[in-house]
């Protein structure tokens, strides 16, 4: 029987990871239980170990492009987006550990050649990423009270990573950020006025945005984070990292929807804004007007809301129907609801 696509990706990518791993840990290391964790349109994670180092075995995540081949056979070279590619992703995570950023170690990466895209290789870490199960189970009561004081320190000092040291990434400002997103939702032919009065009140108030630029971690809230039972374990998915404005990310991780339902705790349903902006001047941040938060707080509501209607969206109009994209796009309504209370 002829090998599948499937089957040669899988097989390629266990010989490049036997070739890599004996590179960094030694001719006797060897690559154990690769398993595909995930695959979207534009991502594959998969997990690993690596033994025979002499201790116990190495837990690894690789992430990478996802594999197509052309017609005779051949990779194809992943169409540009507006990500970083993978190997800037993980250099930006090496960056960030410089600087005392919890992060996975990154020991090395792949590049992109004739059996495999490129991607970064970097340690799998105990703890939970679920932002439900962080919220909810009783494992995480003793780490929940720390981590918005955590989450604030570790924004302040991944904001501190020099732009020189990155220097592939794009540039946004305030204004342009939230062009974008209006030109997302002009371009849907349905009316939500309170999303339209919700671009409104932050047009008119791009003043209070904060005069800053720096590094923007870009999706930086609870869901992208690892706990543990001592708190923040790591800081994850940097694949929307950016120049901008860094108060983005202190908006973005109170965004009501990352909360769960546990609204009365601003900071990812888990902690207060005090406690995170004490930890973000503690972190070297500086002093931040809870202002400020608010407004990135109400654009990072108005950014979610247009991405849950292209999602919605892309189910009812898109080739391929998903029952994920039809559930996030029914959270519309609610996020709507969410920008009204924010903006009045």
């Amino acid at each position: 029987m002829a090998e599948t696509d499937s089957q040669r990706s899988q097989r390629e990518l266990n010989e490049i990871l036997q070739e890599k791993t004996a590179e960094v840990y030694g001719a006797g290391a060897t690559v154990e239980n690769l398993t595909k964790l995930s695959m979207g349109a534009s991502r594959e994670c998969w997990s690993f170990d690596v033994s025979g180092t002499g201790d116990s075995p190495v837990p690894l995540i690789l992430k990478r492009d996802p594999v197509n081949y052309d017609a005779d056979g051949s990779i194809a070279k992943p169409a540009k987006d507006h990500h970083t590619t993978r190997t800037t992703e993980g250099q930006l995570i090496v960056e960030g550990g410089k600087l005392d950023v919890p992060v996975p170690e990154v020991p090395f990466f792949l590049e992109q050649n004739e059996r495999t895209t490129e991607g970064f290789i970097m340690e799998r870490l105990e703890g939970e990423t679920l932002g439900r199960r962080i919220l909810r189970n009783e494992e995480y009561a003793e780490a929940r009270p720390k981590l918005a004081y955590q989450c604030g320190h570790a924004a302040a000092r991944m904001h501190q990573i020099p732009l020189e040291a990155v220097p592939e990434i794009k540039s946004m400002s305030a204004e342009e950020h939230l062009a974008m997103y209006y030109d997302q939702l002009s371009a849907i032919d349905h009316p939500y006025p309170g999303f339209e009065y919700g671009y409104r009140w932050l047009q008119e108030r791009l003043g209070m945005a904060g005069d800053k630029t720096a590094f923007v971690h870009g999706d930086f809230r609870n869901g992208n984070i690892i706990v543990n039972e001592e708190g923040l374990a790591a800081v994850l998915d940097w694949e929307l990292g950016h120049i901008g404005n860094p108060f983005t990310d202190l908006g973005w991780i109170c965004v009501p929807s990352w909360r769960y339902g546990h609204y009365n705790k601003r900071v990812g349903g888990f902690g207060d804004l005090d406690d995170m902006l004490q930890g973000y001047a503690d972190g070297g941040g500086g002093e931040i007007d809870p202002e400020i938060v608010r407004f990135w707080e109400a654009f990072g509501t108005l950014r979610w809301g247009i991405m849950c209607i292209g999602m919605g969206f892309s189910h009812i109009d898109g080739p391929i129907k998903s029952l994920e994209k039809a559930a996030i796009g029914r959270r519309a309504a609610e996020t709507e609801y969410d920008l009204l209370q924010l903006v009045d």
